[in-house]
């Protein structure tokens, strides 16, 4: 708990017939010199044996097509991959790459190749594994909030060992004679930018007594913490990784306290890009000015002993920064 401190072949054979006929005394025959006959025998014309027609042996269509029938698929799913879009579609895009890669690697696992080619057809087919489940783990990323971003995702696609893999084991196919196209797209970097600790993003007025003291010391990544009244942001404190940070000057009034973590704040977009998380404070912080001011403490780490509750929140209902 965190805490608030106020403070076959087929082949024929024919089988040669041969039939003898058999003499009788009334048969017509040859006179020996003994004045008898001698029987006469015939036999049947031999039947020609059939020449066998060959079985023609098929022909393997040539391999640079079959190749290509594979790759460009991949091609084609790959140029889908729109760091401009959204998120969601990107994801979509993600999950069409990763099918068409795992097609491309099983179908040329089970397709023949030419003897010279045989090595590196087993290195294309494990690059093309391997790319998709790089696309399926920046997919997994992008649910898990592990990247937050289409251009992070973007970023984390170059990464991948499998997206270099597939272009070396075709460079050595063209080599061997089977040119074939493969377009990796151009990522940008990952990037870990951070704003100066105590740096306040969104500056309300700051006309009051109150004070808002911010622990982070103990945390793993940056943090924004923000007040928001009406669910609007009013002020909103970027603290670094390890640090403190603190808001003077605070009006009256009750506030809700929400705080964002993550890696690569994007000033554009005002959010974190990898790693990010969305957490409010169950309760709220009241200010009011008597005879002493009001100063919270607030302690980002959750510790033994805490006292403040916190909620998980979805990212379209973070009040912006």
């Amino acid at each position: 708990m965190r805490s608030v401190t106020k403070i076959g072949l087929a082949v024929g054979t024919a089988l040669l017939l041969t039939a003898c006929s058999g003499g009788s005394s009334k048969s017509s025959g040859s006179s020996d010199a003994a004045g008898g006959r001698t029987e006469s025998s015939r036999s049947a014309t031999p039947t020609p044996t059939p020449t066998p027609t060959p079985t023609p042996t098929p022909t393997k269509p040539p391999y640079g097509p079959v190749l290509a029938g594979y790759i460009d698929p991949v091609n084609a799913a790959l140029a889908k991959l729109n760091p401009a879009g959204s998120l969601d579609a990107f994801a979509l895009s993600l999950q069409e790459a990763a099918t068409a890669a795992n097609s491309a690697s099983s179908g040329l696992s089970l397709s023949g190749e030419p003897d010279t080619v045989t090595t590196v057809r087993r290195q294309l087919v494990t690059a093309l594994s391997q790319l998709s489940t790089d696309l399926t783990k920046v997919r997994t990323d992008i649910k898990g909030k592990g990247v937050c971003t289409t251009t992070s995702a973007f970023a984390s696609v170059g990464l991948s060992e499998g997206l270099k893999g597939v272009p070396a084991a075709l460079a050595q196919m063209t080599a061997a004679g089977y040119p074939t196209t493969f377009n990796v797209p151009q990522t940008p970097q990952l990037q870990a930018r951070s704003l100066d600790n105590g740096t306040m993003i969104r500056k309300g007025r700051l006309r009051g007594e109150g004070g808002l003291e911010v622990d982070n010391t103990g945390g793993s990544s940056d943090s924004v913490v923000t007040l928001s009244q009406n669910t609007k942001a009013v002020h909103s404190l970027y603290v670094g990784k390890g640090k403190k940070a603190s808001i003077d000057g605070i009006e009256d009034g009750t506030y809700e306290v929400f705080f964002s973590d993550g890696v690569d704040w994007d000033t554009s977009l005002k959010m974190f890009t990898q790693n990010c998380s969305y957490t409010k404070f169950d309760d709220t912080l009241s200010y009011e000015t008597g005879r002493t001011a009001t100063t919270w403490s607030i302690t980002l780490t959750a510790k033994v002993g805490g006292n403040a509750k916190t909620s998980d929140v979805d990212e379209e209902t973070f009040p912006q920064p």
